[in-house]
């Protein structure tokens, strides 16, 4: 789906949360202990997560109070209520649950709430958003968890 530029940088973050769904769901099928697994979500709950959350939060989210923007802003509290829950406790149940999230999390704002944003910004808006998400996302994120479990 075409992304309007300013935006893209949030895009690009959801890429990898894709892949860390994925490599959670790759960690199951390998039999890989919920400790591992636990681990790797952490460090991406803290290295990257938190972060993004805060981002779409700040930057888009609270612009504009509607249904749309709030079931965003409930479903990060959701993924931070089940990361709190991974903190304390691993188990196959709640990584599951919180891989699950993280997917319907990040289609439902790739499909319909990006697109949504794009349409009632006004282009200037738009690319002040993408000045500030620019400076924001100056150094190329990566995900360089040490123990590639997925592998």
């Amino acid at each position: 789906m075409k992304r309007h530029k300013s935006i893209i940088p949030l895009s690009k973050d959801h890429h990898l949360g894709l892949l860390c769904c994925w490599k959670i769901r790759q960690g199951f099928r390998k039999n890989i202990p919920a400790d591992r697994i636990r681990a790797y979500v952490l460090y991406f709950w803290e290295t990257h997560l938190i972060k993004h959350f805060d981002e779409e939060e700040q930057l888009l989210f609270n612009k504009i109070q509607d249904p749309l923007n709030q079931q965003a802003i409930t479903e990060h509290k959701e993924l931070q209520y089940i990361a709190d829950e991974i903190i304390g406790s691993a188990t196959l149940k709640n990584l599951n649950k919180f891989a699950d999230l993280l997917e319907k999390h990040i289609r439902f704002e790739e499909r319909v709430l990006f697109p949504y944003l794009e349409t009632i910004f006004p282009q200037e808006e738009l690319q002040l958003i993408g000045q500030q998400l620019e400076e924001l996302h100056s150094v190329t994120v990566t995900d360089d968890f040490d123990d590639e479990f997925w592998v």
